[in-house]
């Protein structure tokens, strides 16, 4: 026995092998079995076609995935920010089958069946503004700009809904989104040009 190797770091070689070989033979069988588990208990799937801006995307997504996390760092998507991450500032607002949602609160796997719309996706193919974004740019309506996307997306999913708002309906449509620079009414008069009214 090697003079230098007292008992206790015998002990702890021994142990500490002992668990890597028990770790490494137990894996792959350990890894079939819970996806099998997953199979047999209706596990949802990770490999998933969403319908983004009119195209199928297709990408790997975890169970507790958020809308918002998906689009910025799996499909690259940044026009979606995230600024509170709780659902409380509108920075994240896309739409999900034409209606405004916080996609910071929004689970990816809730949406697989339905049509998402971000601000990348309001853009005409030969790089035409979205009138919402043509009258905000006429309105001086974006400051920083940090709150910009989600303030479109809410315009345009009330612009769908009613064509014709008046500027009280287009304060309620925008009235969960936080603007920093607070450039409210730029915003709100940017939605009544979008709208063919009068600011």
């Amino acid at each position: 026995m090697n003079p230098n190797l007292s008992r206790r770091r015998f002990i702890k070689a021994v142990i500490a092998s002992g668990a890597a070989a028990a770790t490494h033979a137990g894996m792959p069988s350990a890894l079939a079995a819970g996806a099998a588990d997953d199979a047999t208990k209706g596990g949802v799937e990770r490999l998933m076609s969403l319908n983004i801006n009119g195209k199928i995307r297709r990408v790997d997504v975890l169970p507790q995935e958020t809308l918002a996390y998906t689009l910025r760092y799996k499909l690259g998507l940044t026009g979606t920010k995230i600024g509170c991450n709780r659902g409380e500032c509108g920075a994240c607002t896309v739409l999900v089958d034409d209606i405004p949602n916080y996609s910071c609160s929004t689970l990816t796997h809730s949406v697989r069946s339905r049509g998402v719309l971000t601000v990348e996706g309001l853009q005409a193919p030969d790089g035409t503004l979205h009138p919402v974004q043509q009258a905000f740019i006429d309105e001086l309506a974006p400051q920083c700009g940090f709150c910009t996307p989600g303030q479109a997306m809410a315009a345009v999913g009330l612009l769908k809904d009613n064509p014709n708002p008046t500027r009280e309906q287009a304060r309620q449509a925008l009235s969960g989104n936080l603007c920093r620079c607070g450039a409210y009414d730029n915003y709100l008069n940017g939605v009544m040009r979008a709208a063919g009214g009068k600011a």
